[in-house]
């Protein structure tokens, strides 16, 4: 099984996902990107636990959890709380990291 990255203070370009972990919301939020990795065979998404890193969830005004968050050159660009379905996770995919769909057949 492709398991979650764990997120890192220096990372420039990529998505977060963010979460705790006694939230039901953040679990389902959870499976549904742990499909979109598995259906990929790689490693995507990188995960933070919002308990442990509450400096950052409040200098990056994070609101609630589950969050997505798409960094580009160490910016949040796009902050994502609603994950509706694992269609609409891919829509901001393909705007945010098309690369993971060039080697599609």
């Amino acid at each position: 099984m492709i398991c979650m990255k764990e997120w890192n203070k220096q990372m420039e370009r990529g998505v977060i996902y963010i979460y705790t972990p006694f939230c039901g919301t953040c679990s389902v939020a959870r499976a549904m990107l742990e499909n979109i990795e598995r259906l990929h065979r790689q490693d995507i998404f990188y995960e933070m636990n919002a308990a442990v890193h509450p400096e950052y969830m409040h200098d990056n005004q994070i609101e609630s959890v589950p969050c997505l968050l798409f960094v580009e050159n160490g910016e949040i660009v796009e902050r994502i709380y609603t994950f509706y379905s694992t269609a609409n996770i891919y829509d901001y995919l393909i705007q945010y990291q098309p690369e993971l769909f060039s080697n599609v057949t």
